[in-house]
């Protein structure tokens, strides 16, 4: 995207959301309302019934944006500092809210002036090209847009710039040979990490319950933890999205989390607006063939991320009480698909283990962020005062874990599933191995953010599950 000398006398008009950024600050906007209240969703259709141009002004007037988090295209942001030095007039010219969009321009400093949507005019298509052209005649400017929206501007213009475009512009594009910059591909390990499939492995805790009841070779049971596997999979990639539409602001101001698809604008919002309904639509369907019961445990699991992704997880220990009950959801799921009853004893266990594991990421979360005394990190309820007791309270649930474990393992039940009970004995120990290693780790600043996510992907915690796993399936196998 070069700049050329003879465009010094012609004023460059700019679009902003899709164009000079890789999101839309119409959709953030609205996920910082719901977020800050989610009773505001209530209100949108009654501001949408009285205009685009209402809506955006209403949701502009109760949220902030942050525009130096934005992902701005590199390509876009170099040309017009190339411009603005050779002094050319340069102006932003969007449909966006104009609180949002002089934000943006006070933050990067290269524009002469701003026209944007006020709380009457919606300032896209037409609109947009009726404003330009009064101000610099028809033809007396050059345009940067990225959309359909941008056709009948680009139209008006003497010289258009197709930004990362979508069908409709890049057909206009193909017809007019107009300059370009392409946006980069979508990937399949762009999507995977969309869908955030490493996550998945989490779900097999669904096979639990059937695995302790020594029905390996069921295929009716086989059957039923698969279908259960996609339906939670499918579903919590959905509320994935939703987290990260929720996240955005968060995720761009943290180290690694900033990468994520949507957070970096490799993603658009709207591709993930219909990734969460087909989604949802795979996870219905294939809950359809299981239960009532596994229904009614993924329609729970639903509406608890949710909220979770809402309003908990910015809740002092609340937040890590309701990851240590996910997991244990995962654990009842199996059991409504399959129709296994699971013990007082396995669902203790899983609440202390996975309570520990939760209690570890919220630990790392204080080690890693720089917090003076009196400080809570961004969006949790945490200090960083609270950093010691979170690892008393860790690594206490790990000991109760094991604790469980042990008293289970003496048990009579045991004693009845088990030919040879004293070979599921070496269990205990391996659960204080795995969690005291994590917590070892964790005060070395060694630690995963996700606990969970290290455990699986860490050779070492692998064997250790393994050797374990196989001990179970010997015991109850061996004649």
């Amino acid at each position: 995207m070069d700049a050329r000398s003879d465009n010094s006398a012609i004023p460059l008009a700019v679009d902003l959301d899709g164009t000079l950024i890789a999101t839309d600050l119409l959709w953030e906007g609205l996920f910082l309302l719901v977020r800050k209240n989610p009773l505001f969703l209530f209100m949108v259709p009654f501001w949408l019934a009285k205009g685009p141009a209402r809506l955006k002004q209403a949701i502009a007037e109760r949220v902030d944006i942050d525009p130096a988090a934005l992902p701005y295209r590199d390509a876009v942001v170099a040309r017009l500092r190339q411009e603005h030095q050779a002094g050319r007039e340069i102006v932003l010219a969007t449909g966006t809210p104009r609180k949002f969009a002089e934000a943006v321009a006070a933050h990067l400093g290269l524009f002469d002036s701003v026209l944007a949507t006020d709380g009457a005019e919606n300032l896209t298509a037409g609109r947009k090209r009726s404003a330009l052209v009064a101000a610099y005649g028809d033809g007396g400017f050059d345009y940067a847009g990225n959309s359909r929206h941008d056709l009948k501007v680009f139209d008006a213009a003497r010289k258009a710039i197709v930004v990362a475009p979508d069908r409709q512009a890049a057909r206009w594009q193909a017809e007019h040979g107009c300059e370009t910059v392409a946006a980069p591909k979508v990937t399949v390990r762009t999507v995977a990490r969309m869908l955030r499939m490493h996550q998945w492995l989490k779900n097999s805790l669904i096979a639990v319950p059937m695995v302790l009841a020594h029905e390996y070779f069921d295929e009716r049971m086989l059957l039923a933890c698969l279908l259960a596997f996609i339906s939670f999979s499918t579903a919590a990639s959905a509320i994935y999205i939703v987290n990260d539409f929720f996240d955005l602001g968060l995720d761009r101001r943290h180290p690694t989390k900033r990468n994520r698809p949507f957070a970096s604008g490799a993603l658009s919002i709207p591709f993930g607006l219909v990734s969460i309904v087909v989604l949802l639509a795979v996870s219905i369907g294939a809950a359809l063939f299981l239960p009532v019961a596994f229904a009614l445990v993924l329609a729970g699991y639903l509406v608890a991320t949710t909220a979770y992704s809402l309003a908990v997880k910015r809740m002092l220990l609340i937040d890590v009480l309701m990851l240590a009950a996910l997991y244990t959801v995962r654990i009842l799921a199996g059991a409504a698909a399959t129709g296994v009853n699971v013990s007082f004893w396995l669902l203790a266990f899983s609440i202390f283990f996975f309570l520990s594991l939760a209690l570890v990421k919220r630990y790392v979360e204080l080690r890693s962020s720089v917090l003076v005394p009196g400080e809570r990190i961004a969006g949790r309820g945490y200090r960083a005062e609270d950093q010691e007791i979170i690892a008393q309270a860790g690594m206490a649930s790990a000991f109760s874990s094991a604790l469980v474990l042990a008293l289970y393992i003496d048990s009579a039940a045991v004693r009845e599933l088990y030919p040879h009970p004293w070979m599921v004995w070496p269990l205990a120990p391996i659960v204080l191995y795995m969690t005291m290693r994590v917590w070892i780790l964790a005060r070395r600043d060694e630690m995963h953010d996700d606990p969970v996510v290290f455990i699986i992907r860490d050779w070492r915690s692998q064997l250790v599950a393994l050797g374990g796993g196989l001990l179970l399936v010997a015991a109850g196998l061996w004649p």
